[in-house]
């Protein structure tokens, strides 16, 4: 069931998780007035590649069908931790750790026995 838009959900789960790192990194920033919080370089950046991420995903139902689109959805927790940790350097923890097992875990399951 691998195929082209396996990999291309993956691209859109890589783009909505870099979109969130974006949207973090300008959280984390104090604005001179309320306008600013929101027109700024991070978000209008961020908002825009989840809008391509939406876009992707809605392309791929195409060949991975409802089921095969939502399995591969949770990866984006996975690599936004992942991607938190090179930016903003959060530990892992144990239940972090855990979660990230279990996500990978289901994804495997589904696509080793679909």
């Amino acid at each position: 069931m691998i195929n082209v838009f396996f990999f291309l959900i993956l691209a859109a789960e890589l783009l909505a998780s870099s979109s969130h790192i974006l949207l973090k990194k300008s959280a984390t920033i104090k604005y001179s007035s309320f306008i600013r919080e929101y027109l700024n370089p991070w978000v209008i950046c961020g908002y825009g590649l989840l809008f391509l991420s939406m876009v992707l995903s809605i392309f791929c139902y195409d060949g991975l069908g409802y089921m095969g689109v939502v399995v591969l959805e949770p990866i984006n927790y996975v690599m936004v931790m992942i991607l938190s940790r090179i930016f903003f350097k959060e530990k892992f923890t144990k239940r972090k750790l855990t979660g990230m097992g279990f996500i990978v875990l289901g994804i495997i399951i589904f696509y080793g026995l679909g």
